[in-house]
């Protein structure tokens, strides 16, 4: 039997046509193989092929670098509200963070709001089951918001919609692997991993003050079952202090990112199917157990290697998808990007979905456990202006917001910088303007408002504007207690327009 002929079978009709013309392709490539003969059909590359790099050392460290951070986002994202908290407010694990009032610029934290003060809290499993006292919700107040695990996934939502139903009490959140009996009173929240975090907005009721929502926060009480028949003085802190210069929680787009992935790797369980990833990790000396003691080249590789995911997750969001648009013909898209399963997790039964994921976590912190079909908060990020042109530094837009925009509580605009999704630092110290600012912005003939960004106020319209110092705007309208016309999209936000 020849070469041909053990290539091609019989055939007849029209597949024997077919197969006649492949056999002269197959008969010229039998010949080539007859010239050397003696090497094997596969196990290397074409002849003459060339490596693309010389520094397989550094090209396997900056790949793997690359990689783990969009993989470790969301954890990362959450440690670093935890490393600032202790480096820069001097706190300790079941410390409180009781907001005095709402968000400044000094709370450098990815798209925060500034319209509800903030709670937040950290604990350590390792030392045992933390307790957390929640207040009833009712006449005085109420809170709203998430405890998360160390990889960010809500693990309870608190609030008139949360595990308390809003009648308070006490959740107990325990460590992985917890065999122990619940003690009876307890609301049990089993955690995966050992640290947990909370973050609650303080929500004033009906006809309080924002003094209120403070004094309400400080209800709360947290610490360590060993503790519970004679708890400690609770410690609250105040990062609006002016003690504090600033409360830095951002992650760190350099060599520290990887600081941070071991401070998380070095503490936490390992998930079956982030296995593959952890053992990379050892390339980078990134071990449990070992001291984090990186070589030249993988710091070289991992410095680069943050600064590309940053610029990288930057061009995902300046090229979003048009089906990402909450609107078809508007450019708003939704902050709260969900799953397929609508949870913020992104693990299916084959895979996890790594690039939205990271996408997700880049630019948002805290999200419920679910997404509702009828959120009680919706977000509305400005990507780009009418025109379908991104947003840029330097120059000023505007936006008409009618007089009957679809709210049971209120509106607020909030302008993030486009590089960190941080708040601007500005002389103003103004993030935002809200509902609650009317009685003192200029009004449209129609009862409606035209709010303007950027880094200087229309002549006489100081008050409707928000700064943006040069920086790139993200704007973020946020819609609370949107109404049925919101959510069924027969209401449409105008665009922002591009003014000078």
């Amino acid at each position: 039997m020849n070469r041909r002929q053990f290539f091609v079978p019989t055939a007849t009709g029209a597949v024997a046509t077919a197969f006649a013309a492949s056999q002269i392709d197959l008969g010229s490539v039998s010949e080539a193989f007859a010239q050397d003969a003696q090497e094997p059909l596969g196990g290397q590359p074409p002849k003459g092929a060339k490596a693309s790099v010389r520094d397989f050392d550094y090209q396997i460290k900056y790949q793997r670098a690359f990689e783990a951070v969009l993989w470790n986002m969301p954890a990362i994202a959450i440690y670093s509200f935890r490393r600032a908290a202790f480096s820069d407010l001097g706190m300790k694990d079941n410390d409180i963070i009781a907001c005095s009032a709402t968000a400044v610029p000094k709370i450098e934290a990815i798209t925060a709001n500034s319209t509800t003060p903030y709670i937040c809290a950290f604990t350590d499993l390792q030392k045992g089951p933390a307790v957390l006292e929640l207040p009833v919700a009712g006449p005085d107040g109420s809170l709203y918001g998430q405890v998360v695990d160390a990889w960010q996934f809500t693990i309870a939502d608190v609030g008139p919609s949360g595990v308390d139903q809003g009648k308070g009490g006490k959740l107990l959140f325990t460590p992985p692997g917890y065999k122990d009996t619940i003690p009876h009173g307890y609301i049990h929240v089993p955690s995966p991993n050992y640290r947990i975090a909370f973050a609650f907005r303080s929500v004033p009721a009906t006809g309080k003050s924002a003094e209120d929502a403070y004094a309400y926060s400080k209800r709360l009480r947290m610490y360590y079952l060993s503790e519970a028949g004679n708890p400690p003085q609770q410690k609250f802190v105040d990062p609006i202090d002016k003690r504090y210069q600033r409360y830095p929680t951002l992650p760190f787009y350099d060599e520290r990112h990887f600081d941070d992935m071991y401070a998380i790797m070095s503490v936490e369980p390992v998930r079956e199917h982030d296995k593959v990833m952890v053992g990379m990790l050892k390339s980078l000396g990134i071990e449990k157990g070992k001291p984090f003691v990186p070589d030249a080249t993988a710091k070289r590789a991992m410095r680069q290697a943050a600064i590309d995911a940053w610029f990288y997750l930057q061009q995902w969001f300046d090229n979003t998808p048009a089906a990402m648009r909450y609107w078809p013909d508007r450019h708003y898209v939704s902050l709260l990007q969900a799953d397929a399963n609508k949870t913020f997790s992104f693990v299916y039964d084959d895979y996890v979905d790594i690039i939205p994921r990271a996408a997700e976590y880049f630019w948002c912190t805290y999200m419920p456990k679910m997404l509702s079909d009828t959120p009680a908060t919706q977000y509305m990020m400005a990507l780009a202006d009418k025109n379908g042109k991104l947003l840029q530094a330097g120059k000023l837009y505007k936006l008409d917001v009618p007089a009957d925009m679809p709210v049971k509580q209120f509106w607020a605009l909030t302008v993030y910088d486009k590089a960190t999704n941080a708040f601007i630092y500005n002389d103003l110290n103004r993030t935002t303007l809200s509902s609650y600012d009317l009685d003192k912005m200029k009004k449209n003939a129609d009862g409606g408002v035209t709010l303007y960004v950027g880094p200087k106020a229309p002549r006489g319209l100081e008050s409707n504007w928000i700064p943006t110092a040069g920086k790139r705007p993200l704007p973020a309208m946020r819609f609370y207690g949107p109404t049925e016309a919101f959510n069924n999209k027969t209401f449409k936000l105008s665009d922002f327009e591009l003014v000078a």
